[in-house]
């Protein structure tokens, strides 16, 4: 069980122990084909870099699901009723929540659980001033981890786990199943998980979005060797690298990788990686699902899908799940 704490907006930004980053990295980069999990990303600058991604024209994910939002918030709140506590996973800036938030009825608490203390004083600052009769209790934890969610101020009707955005994607498929599972027994015998999924399209949009013309996911990913740099004192040479995303019909999900443009050595602590020209480091996976792949993924996790709601193009879903005993009942 993990000890986290609700956040006291102290300074610390919980990055794991620069010996743990190190054992990650040399683990991830021995390997015969190589690795970085995809939390690194997210320092400072990488989430200030994905703040811009979601800007770009290509990127169709937060215009589809900001629309899908603005479109749906009432019948979405109307279907979690009322006395909820909403438990955000990975709230970052929060942005959609308050859409959300805006038309819940009488909710308990909000629960933003953030790995990174910075965004998340932000958002709770924000909105403290936006919605000041709503107890906001944040939690400065990894998700992925077992949660002690703080004590609510009253009792709740019931608990909902509320994960926009494309995350769920993030995860294989065996991963993710895992992860449903952890939220189902979060959210209790009463509760559901409210959750953002990317659905199939063309596979040239889908491309376009991780591969923006001006560069930003480029930057993005190799920001995660300029992390490395500064905090394990690795010595990679960010010119001899390039980002490389594409999507795999076969797999259905963009594959990143972070790509060696020369044969090279790389200083991983006292490792030294050799780097052959053109091999990669794989680095995220982003998969993309149809109404039946991923009703069919929530059934793994003993979860069913209630409702469905997509943005008018149909490029992007929220989804309502609850276990699945109480829909056959």
């Amino acid at each position: 069980m993990s000890s986290v704490q609700p956040c006291g907006f102290s300074d610390d930004d919980r990055r794991p122990p620069t010996s743990d980053l190190l054992e990650v990295a040399q683990r991830g980069l021995s390997a015969k084909l190589k690795r970085l999990p995809s939390w690194l990303f997210y320092d400072e600058r990488g989430s200030a870099l994905f703040d811009e991604i979601c800007e770009q024209p290509e990127y169709y994910l937060t215009r589809c699901e900001i629309a899908l939002m603005d479109e749906h918030a009432q019948s979405i709140a109307d279907t979690l009723g009322g006395d909820v506590r909403l438990v955000e996973y990975g709230s970052g800036n929060a942005r959609k929540t308050g859409m959300l938030l805006q038309h819940l009825h009488a909710p308990v608490a909000y629960v933003p659980v953030e790995l990174s203390t910075e965004p998340l004083r932000r958002s709770v600052e924000r909105l403290a001033i936006e919605f000041p009769r709503l107890p906001l209790q944040p939690l400065c934890a990894d998700f992925s981890k077992p949660l002690r969610l703080p004590i609510p101020p009253r009792a709740p009707r019931r608990t909902v786990v509320y994960f926009p955005g494309s995350t769920i994607g993030n995860f294989e498929n065996r991963e993710a199943a895992v992860l449903l599972r952890k939220m189902r027994n979060e959210m209790g015998d009463a509760g559901g998980i409210l959750i953002g999924v990317d659905l199939k399209k063309d596979p040239a949009v889908i491309e376009a979005a991780y591969n923006d013309r001006a560069g930003v996911t480029a930057s993005f990913t190799l920001n995660m060797l300029s992390r490395l740099n500064r905090e394990i004192g690795s010595n990679f040479e960010l010119s001899a690298f390039a980002h490389r995303a594409h999507y795999n019909p076969m797999a259905g999900r963009i594959e990143t990788h972070i790509v060696s443009l020369r044969d090279q050595h790389v200083k991983v602590g006292r490792v030294n990686v050799a780097f052959r020209a053109d091999e990669a480091i794989q680095v995220e996976y982003s998969c993309k699902y149809s109404l039946e792949d991923f009703a069919a993924l929530a059934a793994r996790a003993g979860l069913a899908v209630l409702r469905v709601w997509t943005d008018p193009q149909q490029m992007f879903s929220v989804q309502y799940l609850v276990r699945a005993s109480t829909v056959a009942r």
